[in-house]
């Protein structure tokens, strides 16, 4: 295959070596378990630099986040931690936010983590193993 993907068919192997040479360019072998070995004439340097970005695009974690209230019943935070589990084996973090309304805030001196307005905030990461 030529650097613009057209096929040009069963080539000696010099003879195209000579013809990626000519145009400065890599002879690259794309398929070695074929009958024949299929190769293609490319810049091999920029193809390598294509695969490693579209790497590491794909790696990126996102932030997903869960929703909860305190008096939220059992099967629906079973649900929730269920999700949040499914998201960190994922590679994602999971935020997890506690809204509070009216009275479920009047107190918070007793409550052990420090809340900001109607809201507490946690973020989890996966492990890094």
């Amino acid at each position: 295959m030529d650097e613009e993907s057209k096929q040009v068919g069963i080539v000696p192997t010099r003879e195209a070596l000579r013809i990626a040479r000519e145009k400065d360019l890599d002879l690259v072998e794309v398929a070695p378990g074929a009958k024949p070995p299929v190769c293609k004439i490319m810049d091999f340097g920029k193809y390598k630099y294509q695969q490693s970005k579209k790497q590491a695009q794909k790696k990126a974690p996102e932030l997903k986040e869960v929703k909860l209230r305190p008096r939220i019943d059992e099967h629906d935070l079973q649900l929730k931690v269920r999700n949040i589990k499914r998201f960190l084996d994922a590679g994602h973090k999971a935020k997890v936010s506690m809204f509070f309304r009216g009275r479920e805030r009047a107190r918070p001196d007793i409550q052990k983590p420090r809340h900001e307005g109607n809201s507490i905030i946690m973020v989890l990461a996966p492990s890094s193993k």
